[in-house]
């Protein structure tokens, strides 16, 4: 046990893996709390394919073609139109919570969830800092307004968890207020998924090496440079610090009613196509694809005659002039 921990304490502190402290998975209590089991069917877990579960050893990770990563990523989108489909009929709701370091790759991932999928259905919720008014509200109370009716998916991009990361490091909130929180989250989780919702927390995982490198490309690529915020660059200064809280969030929610996975995230595109294989596999849907619709004949004009071109404003032709000298 002692080696166990000494292990795990080294590797907090060298990078960015499980976190450290004794263990706090939920009770049988937690574990009724959570309602119906959430786990796909054989159907659904077929879709996703072949298991995900554990972290490949070091040096273990073989690097994708990308042509392999294009066919598997189409093959998951499809699943994920299914998944968006089942939700909106069955009036499920889905809640995906997405943390992790800065540059780890969660806005990738989103992005190619959302790729292919109706907004209406599926929607992503980025809470920019809390107004004076909700600082003064209950902590959680604005998140609330953000879970999902029935027939919707939530993709949070940040959460409520900021306040065991960024706000407990950037001194954002005081010790009390970071306290209150470690203890009221796990029982908010529970009335979340006793009121029937499916909720799923990943947490994706770069080391500071890699997460330094994509800063780097931040900085030159003038696409890119928005990404790099001030509290970007500060999180590479306390990097000890996020990892310390990271294990201490860890410790207190990381329960088997609500627990987190870890999403291994130095390699971007193998980091995407576990989570959104492991993502599918969570969610019990099934194909409710309708089948195709028949195009019906266009309406006869009907002595219809369109205006003259004059009687509009066009946008100019930008692309006439490209490839002239």
């Amino acid at each position: 046990m002692g080696v166990r921990m000494a292990s795990v304490a080294k590797k907090a502190s060298s990078g960015d893996g499980p976190a450290a402290g004794p263990s706090t998975k939920g009770s049988s209590k937690d574990r009724a709390a959570a309602g119906p089991s959430t786990k796909g069917s054989s159907k659904g877990r077929a879709a996703a394919g072949p298991s995900t579960k554990g972290a490949p050893k070091d040096g273990a990770a073989v690097g994708l073609s990308t042509k392999v990563y294009e066919k598997e990523l189409r093959r998951l989108q499809v699943e994920l139109v299914k998944l968006q489909e089942w939700v909106r009929a069955s009036g499920a709701r889905v809640a995906v919570i997405f943390e992790g370091r800065d540059g780890a790759g969660k806005g990738g991932t989103i992005s190619r969830i959302t790729q292919y999928l109706n907004p209406r259905v599926v929607r992503v919720a980025a809470l920019p800092a809390p107004s004076d008014r909700e600082r003064s509200q209950w902590y959680f109370q604005r998140y609330v307004g953000q879970l999902p009716s029935a027939g919707e998916m939530v993709l949070f991009d940040r959460s409520w968890y900021n306040r065991a990361g960024v706000e407990y490091v950037m001194g954002f909130c005081t010790a009390d207020e970071h306290r209150l929180f470690l203890q009221q989250c796990p029982i908010f989780e529970r009335l979340l998924i006793s009121s029937g919702i499916i909720l799923i927390k990943y947490w994706f995982s770069v080391s500071d090496q890699e997460q330094e490198r994509r800063f780097q490309l931040r900085l030159s690529d003038p696409l890119k440079q928005w990404k790099l915020s001030q509290m970007d660059l500060e999180s590479r200064s306390r990097w000890v610090e996020y990892s310390r809280a990271k294990d201490i969030m860890f410790a207190h929610t990381d329960t088997r009613a609500s627990p987190w996975f870890v999403v291994e995230a130095d390699d971007k595109q193998r980091a995407r196509l576990n989570c959104i294989a492991h993502l599918l596999s969570k969610v019990p849907y099934k194909d409710v694809l309708q089948t195709p619709i028949k195009l019906p004949p266009r309406q006869s004009d009907d002595g219809y005659v369109r205006p003259s071109r004059d009687a509009y404003t066009y946008v100019p032709d930008h692309c006439a002039v490209l490839g002239q000298g």
